[in-house]
């Protein structure tokens, strides 16, 4: 079946795979699963998150050595990744590989053992990983500003887990989260490479079209109770870190691309951002500050973040917040509305040429929404928004009244 410029098909167990044919050398394959730390029961927190690690660990007829040469051996790579709502496994190799890389990700996927001894070290390495978060405030207080604004729920709590249920992990533990949250119905095979469709879902009907069916049938517990709060925490920084944000639109809400355009143009990766110029050129506050949107199945979150000299902190808030308003209460002119929509467009076009991101991209996509928009009209998309939608959403989102506010000090 063809879908826009993606190739999609379903197997019989519900796995589904998407393909972008590509003249390039090298392939991309790879597995992602709708399945993340927010699935997690509080005894398991950090337990998806720690099956990625440990995944490449043995497999029946593997021991870790050679799952980690079998694409090295050739050039390629293997990798993971977790989030709060998903785990994917992908390779990245010379496409006359494909079978190779197919057949070990379906090794990993579905014969891994856990080996005992295994687990032992890599709760080490872990709780290393989460030590070393624990030493860079500005990347732990993200965490903590999920904690503090989710309070309670599943998604509140950090992908890595705690030292305590980290080490407290073992193969049954294990196994019982894997037959829990890995469905078929769940799973996408994402391709980006030089193969047809036609070779492509012949090998992998060869190794996934066999696996029996599993559908989901439990959905996730739905977060609905954010109140705006304040917390100061003492740290020995040099600088206070800070965090300010509140809810926003999930990742299936039309107002969602508005949202996209407006945190670009807000805090996004461009050095001519709004808060970039106005905290960092104009009035030399701050080194890092950004602005970070993050869309989720039944929720989305708005944050910024800066780090800033303790006498400059109050100054540097009351900048952000005048940031906010001026959004609010000025609509942008035409030509600054066509900068900040070629702005968005551009970097979106330059993302696509990055083949691995394109191939997880695409992925994600067709899990989650079961279609990719073709570049064209997510362009399209872009180049539709209004002034009047923008000013909309800044006074949905941006309201200091909503606005929860983490520091560092």
């Amino acid at each position: 079946m063809i879908q826009s410029e993606y190739l999609v098909h379903t197997f019989p167990n519900g796995i589904r795979l998407i393909h972008q044919e590509s003249a390039s050398p090298v392939g991309h394959l790879g597995v992602i699963l709708n399945t993340g730390s927010r699935d997690e029961k509080p005894d398991e927190h950090g337990i998806a998150h720690f099956i990625e690690h440990c995944i490449f660990k043995g497999t029946k007829k593997r021991k870790a050595f050679h799952i980690l040469s079998r694409m090295e051996d050739v050039g390629g790579e293997l990798n993971a990744y977790t989030t709060k709502e998903e785990t994917a496994l992908y390779a990245t190799f010379l496409s006359e590989y494909y079978s190779r890389a197919a057949e070990l990700l379906y090794d990993i996927l579905f014969h891994s053992v856990f080996p005992e001894k295994e687990l032992k070290l890599e709760k080490e390495v872990v709780v290393e990983e989460i030590n070393s978060y624990n030493d860079s405030p500005s990347e732990l207080i993200f965490d903590d500003f999920d904690e503090m604004v989710f309070d309670g729920h599943p998604i509140a709590r950090n992908i890595m887990g705690t030292y305590d249920t980290v080490r407290s992990f073992g193969r049954e533990q294990i196994f019982r989260f894997i037959d829990q949250n890995y469905h078929t119905d769940q799973m996408v095979i994402s391709s980006v490479g030089n193969i047809s469709f036609k070779k492509l879902i012949g090998l992998l009907d060869r190794y996934f079209g066999h696996i029996p069916g599993k559908m989901r049938v439990h959905n996730r517990e739905k977060f609905d109770h954010f109140v705006p709060a304040v917390k100061h925490v003492t740290k020995e920084t040099y600088q206070t870190h800070c965090m300010v944000g509140t809810m926003a639109y999930d990742s299936a809400d039309p107002k969602r691309v508005v949202m996209i355009l407006l945190n670009n143009l807000l805090g996004g990766q461009g050095m001519n951002s709004r808060l970039n110029l106005s905290l960092r050129e104009r009035k030399g506050m701050a080194y890092n500050i950004e602005s970070s949107y993050n869309s989720y199945s039944d929720t989305g979150l708005f944050s910024v973040y800066f780090g800033t000299d303790n006498d400059n902190f109050e100054k540097a808030l009351q900048v952000v917040y005048k940031e906010f308003q001026l959004l609010r209460e000025k609509k942008l002119g035409t030509m600054q509305l066509t900068r900040a929509q070629k702005q968005l467009i551009g970097q979106l076009a330059i993302a696509g040429e990055n083949r691995e991101d394109l191939m997880l991209t695409i992925g994600k996509s067709f899990l989650f929404y079961n279609r990719v928009d073709p570049m064209k009209m997510v362009f399209e998309k872009i180049e539709a928004i209004t002034a009047s939608q923008i000013i909309e959403v800044a006074n949905e989102i941006l309201n200091p009244s909503r606005m929860s506010l983490l520091t560092y000090r």
